[in-house]
């Protein structure tokens, strides 16, 4: 096949999407890179011209690589994830929205442009995490105890767009992150960002019934085949509290493996999986034998989201420029 990274100026540098091009150029697949920040792209004449099966994207929020993916999709080609998805999480506030309306275990959200403002939330809703609307790993997260403390010295502001506060979740100080490659899921623990000095080994633990189900279903609520969840163990059971697109999938067991071929699959099926969870299908998907296959966890049902039938397919993974650097 022949595919089109979308790769922003973060991600320069970073296994995920770096270390996933070199797989799939060591199994005869030909790779281009785009650098939407440093370089010109002809954009009208090559996306127009679907010179690629398939583009693919990780992007930071408000990066360029993402109105790429989606001029893209608006031409008739396949985006993995898909490009309508993908805003859909990247903006927190919407994503909020997205997942209370359809049942997810959420915290009650506020939006705001000033942290001031949330001090006309009930003191008994204290303490608050806020954090900007279109903020992406761990930027600028705040534990706010009072309203007091909204004016603290050095409270960081949306630059020109919204911040969001929910009630925070009691928790152990560990966070949860679910993983899901093409229905494949997986859990890992991590220290939270509001607890830096409680200590935690990142690790790959046992995944729950009830996390599994709560996991797939983000996947069917957003639309998402790549993605991840940042999940709490609170007292009143599982909360999302994060959901993020084309993540680091750390701690995942043969992670560049398992995405190589969960991108190759997608590309042929249009973008969508098509396969029950948990079931790898490497030779299928013209990957050589020897991906480890994955336990069945969680809800069979999250497999088999329709797909979008679009004739081509678009992987990315932004930044922010756009001249194609092929990668052998």
């Amino acid at each position: 096949m022949k595919l089109c990274f979308l790769v922003e100026e973060q991600y320069r540098h970073d296994g995920m999407p770096l270390d996933v091009i070199r797989q799939l150029s060591a199994w005869g697949h030909q790779v281009d890179v785009v650098w939407p920040g440093r370089s010109l792209l002809r954009i009208s004449e090559a996306i127009q011209a679907g010179s690629h099966d398939a583009w693919v994207l990780k992007t930071v929020s408000g990066g360029p690589g993402l109105t790429l993916l989606e001029a893209a999709a608006s031409v008739g080609l396949t985006t993995v994830n898909d490009a309508r998805a993908i805003r859909g999480v990247r903006d927190k506030a919407l994503a909020a929205v997205l997942a209370r309306r359809s049942g997810l275990p959420v915290p009650v959200t506020y939006a705001a442009a000033r942290p001031q403002d949330f001090a006309e939330i009930p003191e008994a809703e204290y303490p608050l995490v806020v954090k900007p609307a279109d903020g992406s790993s761990g930027r600028a997260v705040r534990l706010v105890a009072a309203p007091d403390r909204l004016l603290d010295p050095g409270f960081e502001e949306a630059a020109g767009g919204l911040l969001i506060a929910q009630p925070y979740v009691p928790n152990s100080g560990t966070d949860l992150k679910v993983y899901s490659v093409a229905g494949d899921l997986f859990a890992t623990e991590r220290c939270s960002p509001l607890h830096p000095a409680h200590t935690v080994r990142e690790r790959q633990v046992p995944l729950t019934r009830e996390v599994a189900r709560i996991a797939a279903e983000i996947g069917e609520v957003f639309g998402l085949d790549l993605y991840g969840a940042d999940i709490l163990l609170g007292p009143d059971g599982p909360v999302v509290v994060d959901v993020n697109d084309f993540p680091s999938f750390r701690q995942v067991p043969d992670a560049v493996a398992r995405v190589a071929e969960a991108v190759l699959r997608l590309a042929r099926g249009g973008g969508r999986t098509g396969a029950p969870v948990g079931v790898a299908t490497g030779a299928a998907a013209g990957v050589p034998t020897g991906v480890p296959a994955v336990p069945v966890v969680g809800d069979p049902a999250a497999a088999g989201r329709a797909g979008g039938g679009r004739p081509r397919v678009v992987l990315a993974k932004a930044g922010s420029g756009a001249a194609m650097d092929g990668v052998r």
